[in-house]
């Protein structure tokens, strides 16, 4: 696997965030065209195909947002156990979640110092990631 950087960090899977996503966008403008042309013998049936794409477009974005949910719950909880282990302590409560997911990328010894800067800089998660000299990769991510 290609070694991870700032640069290539995001993930991006061509067929869900393309393919899919166009796929299902000409499906609700075709629903949509369908049911304008529709005569009143078939309305019923094309509006519950516009229905249909309605909720295949939210139920992809659903799942899509929970999925990253769990993700996020789960990187915040190895995170804290890492901050545990590193320095003896709890992590600071005044960091905010995506503060904790942008410090994930960091190496161990630059974590804690990375942890003061955020909270005394207020660094966002970009700019934390910015930050890292010694990246780590996250290879398991969603």
């Amino acid at each position: 696997m290609k070694k991870q950087t700032y640069a290539n960090h995001r993930r991006f899977v061509p067929l869900f965030h393309y393919i899919a996503f166009i796929a299902l966008l000409l499906l609700l403008i075709g629903s949509i065209v369908n049911l304008v042309k529709s005569s009143h013998d078939n309305l019923y049936s094309a509006s519950l195909i516009v229905l249909i794409s309605v909720l295949l477009i939210l139920a992809t974005l659903f799942a899509r947002g929970f999925a990253l949910k769990a993700q996020d719950r789960a990187i915040v909880a190895e995170e804290k156990f890492r901050y545990y282990l590193l320095a003896k302590k709890a992590l600071p409560s005044e960091l905010s979640v995506r503060q904790i997911i942008g410090l994930r990328f960091a190496s161990d010894e630059e974590y804690v110092e990375l942890v003061d800067r955020a909270i005394k800089e207020n660094l966002s998660e970009n700019q934390i990631k910015k930050e890292i000299k010694n990246w780590k990769g996250d290879y398991y991510r969603v």
